[in-house]
């Protein structure tokens, strides 16, 4: 069996490939990571024919959807799962394949309703079932403490001591150790009846995750999260450095056009000489009256670079196939000390 881990922040993903076959899958994906996989998995020999997700996360954004039809991969989740684009959607027992390998469903609700763990001959992919040193958090959507302790102390305890665990969250990098090892020394698991553990972990009052409402939005419907859309919208456009366009704002160059795309009090509040003012919610509507020249050279900024890249990328997509992005915002106009109108009041 050929396995590597990698991992962004705290989050873990996992090769599992066979050698002779030249299957693997790919056990959470990870969007950040998302180009990635396919070059890891060339470099074994391998050729990723799953993607799993084991829940539906809702701390980080899943490539699976992302990465299934570049790959010709299939998507795997447990039945319980509302995304639409899981082709294949297992039960608890269930047996997937890869090559020689042999992959065993176990069913865990509790963190989610569609948690499961993977079950191979020496270790265990338990997702956000059990951690390393703690357990899964069961105050999520779907989530359920006493379907926390069922599926942890009557399904995933009971399997092979000598199993290792490697779970899909492991913030302090710590290595792996067996079932019978977290069983011993895992503080979530030591001498609890259901009730007490129920208890403990609703009194530990987690902080709730970042991209909580987009992770879930995302992972559940297959929709694109901001980052991803950001990132597709800067591969369709080019960028100017800031340098450069202190340069042309310095020349009074008159074929170039600069575009803040911010709400209209930040336009007036202070703006880089010469701007025209277009609020990127109006963009679509406006931008043929205001661009009747389709080969104009427009340059987009906006407060930190972001929403002026999509404003970039929808100018291009309408045609007007030169417009460019600032590679960065006013912010950092600002901080590199360039002009701007009105100029701000001198201090005495």
């Amino acid at each position: 069996m050929i396995f590597d881990q990698l991992q962004s922040g705290g989050c873990c993903s996992y090769l599992v490939g066979c050698e002779r076959s030249g299957a693997a899958v790919i056990v959470d994906p990870l969007l950040d990571l998302a180009d990635r996989y396919a070059a890891v998995a060339a470099n074994h020999g391998l050729r990723i024919w799953h993607l799993i997700d084991s829940h539906t996360h809702a701390d980080h954004f899943s490539a699976a959807r992302t990465l299934a039809p570049t790959l010709g991969a299939s998507v795997i989740m447990h039945r319980a799962s509302r995304a639409p684009f899981v082709n294949v959607r297992v039960q608890d027992g269930e047996t997937l394949r890869v090559g020689d390998l042999r992959m065993r469903i176990l069913h865990t609700p509790g963190h989610t309703a569609d948690s499961i763990c993977l079950v191979l001959s020496d270790r265990a992919l338990t997702g956000d079932t059990l951690l390393l040193g703690s357990v899964g958090r069961a105050d999520l959507p779907t989530g359920d403490p006493g379907a926390l302790y069922d599926s942890l102390f009557n399904h995933v305890l009971a399997l092979d001591p000598g199993l290792l665990v490697y779970p899909a969250h492991n913030y302090r990098s710590q290595p792996a150790t067996t079932i019978g090892e977290q069983k011993a020394a895992n503080p979530r698991l030591s001498d609890v009846d259901r009730q007490q553990f129920i208890a403990r972990g609703k009194a530990l009052d987690l902080e709730l995750p970042q991209h909580l409402t987009e992770a879930l939005r995302t992972n559940c419907s297959g929709a694109r999260s901001v980052s991803e859309l950001l990132r597709e919208a800067a591969r369709s456009i080019a960028f100017m450095p800031l340098a450069e366009l202190r340069t042309r704002v310095d020349s009074g160059e008159p074929d170039l056009i600069i575009l803040d795309v911010r709400e209209a009090e930040a336009y007036r509040s202070a703006h880089i000489p010469g701007a025209r003012h277009i609020p990127r919610g109006q963009l679509e509507l406006v931008a043929d009256g205001a661009f009747p020249d389709p080969d104009v050279r427009i340059l987009t900024y906006c407060e930190f670079g972001k929403i002026s890249t999509l404003a970039a990328a929808t100018l291009r997509s309408m045609g007007f196939s030169s417009a460019v992005a600032l590679d960065g915002g006013f912010r950092d106009w600002v901080a590199a000390g360039y002009p701007v109108e009105p100029s701000p009041p001198q201090s005495h």
